[in-house]
């Protein structure tokens, strides 16, 4: 059983900071790829980032330069360092990981950017 729990989110002001972190039941190396994904009220699911299992980092282009995907390997965990935030990235974010074709979820975490 694979679990995936998710910490780090709350309520912000716009331009301020958040950092979120998931942590993984089992070796982060198991997993094709780790990343975070989000849904805001109304809307579809969306990839935010995730970092392949050799490494590199995948970035949609709505949280480039703003937002920061890493994994430490010895703790198997996996952040999201969230900058410059703004009232559009309010949204539910999951950590997802892949596995020979089967995706795992946590149950999400709750980011609020106010203005």
């Amino acid at each position: 059983q694979v679990q995936l729990v998710e910490s780090g989110g709350g309520l912000v002001q716009a331009g301020g900071s958040l950092r979120l972190s998931c942590a993984i039941s089992r070796s982060i190396f198991d997993f094709t790829n780790t990343g975070w994904y989000r849904q805001a009220p109304g809307k579809q699911r969306e990839l935010v980032a995730f970092i392949p299992g050799a490494g590199g980092t995948t970035y949609t282009d709505s949280v480039k330069g703003r937002f920061t995907i890493s994994r430490d390997t010895a703790k198997n965990t996996v952040s999201l360092q969230m900058n410059s935030l703004k009232p559009e990235d309010t949204a539910v974010y999951y950590c997802r990981a892949l596995r020979a074709g089967i995706e795992f979820w946590g149950k999400g975490t709750l980011v609020t950017v106010v203005s």
